[in-house]
């Protein structure tokens, strides 16, 4: 019997993290997060080791998102926008900017800077090679950039 329970507690809130700054949405990182975990309870996966059960959780978090994204439900509905209120214009203007890029550009920078993860493991992760990251976060610290100063 896999430890469901235990699983979240480590890695949920990289889960979520990712699962939103994917999905730009609570309710869809919602449903993410639930389907990355019933994945995990019914596959039953045996780990080498702690960060390893993060990845496979993060990978199979980016792809549920991917196929949020994609689904053709999706497409025929508008989505309300979440509303934050931030006391900071700096990190109001940041959170704007990224939500602009594309979910390939924010999955690279979330699981760069906010999950600490180097590029060979975000490939891994994500399913695509080491240099396609490195070039995809250049691209997008590149984009942010240009973001930033149209804010500020």
């Amino acid at each position: 019997m896999t430890d469901t329970t235990g699983a979240v507690d480590r890695c949920g809130q990289a889960v979520y993290r990712l699962a939103y700054a994917l999905t730009r949405s609570r309710h869809d990182a919602d449903d993410v997060f639930q389907e990355t975990f019933l994945r995990y309870h019914r596959s039953a996966p045996a780990f080498a080791s702690a960060e390893h059960e993060r990845a496979w959780l993060l990978k199979v978090a980016a792809n549920c998102a991917r196929s949020s994204l994609s689904s053709p439900w999706r497409r025929r509905t508008v989505a309300l926008e979440d509303v934050y209120a931030y006391q900071d214009p700096e990190a109001s203007a940041v959170d704007e900017a990224l939500g602009r890029l594309s979910a390939k550009y924010r999955a690279v920078i979330h699981l760069f800077y906010y999950e600490g993860y180097q590029t060979e493991e975000i490939a891994r992760i994500l399913g695509r090679s080491p240099s396609t990251v490195r070039a995809q976060l250049t691209r997008a610290r590149q984009q942010l950039k240009e973001l930033l100063k149209e804010e500020l």
